[in-house]
Order: C-alpha cells, then sequence, then structure tokens
C-alpha cells in the first residue's frame, strides 16, 4: 500500500478526529481517509453515469 502526505486544515482534521476512535465508527485516521476517499470517488462515478461520461466495462 502506498503512502502519501497531505496538508488538512486544523478545524478539518479536529472534525474527523471526533469520528475515530472507540467511540467513533473508523479506528484510526487513515481507515477514515480511505473511506471518505472511496465515497467520494463512488458519487463522482455516479454523477459521470448520469451524464453518459462512463466507459463500458470490456
Amino acid at each position: 500500500m502506498s503512502k502519501i502526505s497531505v496538508e488538512i486544515p486544523d478545524e478539518l482534521l479536529a472534525d474527523l478526529d471526533e469520528h475515530v476512535g472507540e467511540d467513533g465508527k473508523f479506528v484510526n485516521r487513515s481507515d477514515a481517509i480511505r473511506a471518505s476517499i472511496r465515497k467520494n470517488l463512488d458519487l463522482l462515478d455516479e454523477i459521470d453515469a448520469r451524464h453518459g461520461r462512463l466507459e463500458a466495462d470490456e
């Protein structure tokens, strides 16, 4: 798995941390960020499909 480095505003990171840990939905920050990226990409795919921009699977 590749590692990347990103800059995140403190207020966004604090918001993210509210959803991480024992009482949160995610085990750690990386898990939360991966899930967010997957969800965002799924939404973009849905938008592209509605606009006929997705290529058919071969």
